[in-house]
């Protein structure tokens, strides 16, 4: 079983930044992808971010030259540095990662989220 936790949400204002969390852990071969996803209310889940293994990124439109996303593999944990921060960046943020587990079965799993909320 791989468990995904999120920690780093917050209240901040517009502009501020924030600085999310999602490490990984359970027995595991690797992780060949981690991404950030985003639900504001009333709204669908939307793709934020994505890391490879190999460090490839890719951002959706709304975040590009706003939000960075890293990771450290030894840890099995990716990071969202959010700057620039605006009102309707407020949402639920979550942890994604496609793991590949010791029998090369592959699976997905969420973290439980974390609440970003930006006032005006």
């Amino acid at each position: 079983q791989v468990q995904l936790v999120e920690s780093g949400g917050g209240l901040v204002q517009a502009g501020g930044s924030l600085r999310l969390s999602c490490a990984a852990s359970g027995s595991f071969l690797r992780i060949n992808t981690m991404r950030w996803y985003r639900q504001a209310p009333g709204k669908q889940r939307e793709l934020v971010a994505t890391i490879t293994s190999g460090g490839s990124t890719n951002y959706a439109g709304f975040v590009k030259g706003r939000f960075a996303i890293s990771s450290d593999n030894a840890k099995n944990t990716v990071y969202l540095q959010m700057s620039s921060l605006k009102p309707e960046d407020t949402a639920v943020y979550y942890c994604n990662a496609d793991v590949r587990h010791w029998d090369l079965s592959g699976l997905d799993y969420w973290g439980q989220g974390t609440q970003v909320t930006v006032s005006s």
